[in-house]
């Protein structure tokens, strides 16, 4: 079968003050599958959330291809395509959820679809059955400041979902929680992943949330290496 997700010779590269250049990303190559969790793991300013930025088509690669489900190289789509790339095909979860709010919990969740051109009925009637799917059936007219942190964070995990994308991409989506809220996302995330058949990418400093992934890759120097025992990372 071939890899959902296909990252090749990825480099980022950034002006520095003096005038020269910062390399954040030299070499990325990854893989990953349907169903997939991989997290990825690293010192502070290795290049974690640049990644997935490059991943989820916010931000251009300086050289390299990332190609998701066989489809044109991230390089060769235009602003137009990579908007519809980002809202029909991926997710976002963020430490920070990011809600809008002036809006309740199910217009937060309803709105990738509408966006996307779903009517209101059909984007109702998902979004409902996604918040009941993360445990907020009887939250969802509360408005982001009415509902916890926890709330709000499966909340993200829905909105994030609704759309049942082929991958999420999670930036530390447990770091502002508390450890029972914590974990409450994080099965949300692995249990969702596999009934979609949706493909994770988490970049977290959790190494107990690290460990359950199928994968651990290591971003060090620019580069990712397997990792074989979380517990032996520095």
């Amino acid at each position: 079968m071939n890899p959902l997700l296909e990252v090749r010779g990825l480099r980022k590269r950034y002006p520095s003050g003096d005038r020269g250049t910062l390399d954040v990303l030299t070499g990325v190559n990854m893989d990953l599958s349907r169903g997939e969790v991989v997290a990825i793991v690293g010192a502070s300013g290795s290049g974690k959330s640049t990644l997935l930025h490059l991943l989820g088509a916010l931000d251009r690669a300086t050289y390299g291809d990332i190609v998701l489900d066989g489809g044109g190289s991230y390089a060769h789509l235009d602003a137009i395509q990579l908007a519809a790339l980002r809202n029909k095909r991926i997710g976002f979860v963020f430490q920070f959820h990011h809600l809008l709010r002036e809006f309740s919990a199910l217009e937060n969740v309803m709105m990738p679809l509408r966006i996307a051109g779903w009517t209101e009925e059909k984007a109702r009637s998902r979004a409902e059955w996604t918040l009941a799917e993360v445990g907020l059936a009887g939250r969802m007219t509360h408005r982001p400041a009415a509902l916890s942190g926890g709330e709000q964070q499966r909340c993200a995990v829905a909105r994030a979902m609704v759309h049942e994308p082929q991958i999420v991409l999670a930036d530390e989506p447990t770091g502002n929680l508390d450890l029972a809220n914590g974990a409450l996302v994080a099965d949300l995330l692995f249990r969702l992943a596999r009934e979609l058949e949706t493909a994770v990418v988490l970049v977290t400093h959790n190494r107990q949330l690290a460990a359950r992934a199928d994968r651990v890759l290591l971003l060090e120097s620019g580069r990712l290496h397997p990792v074989k025992e979380v517990e032996a990372l520095p």
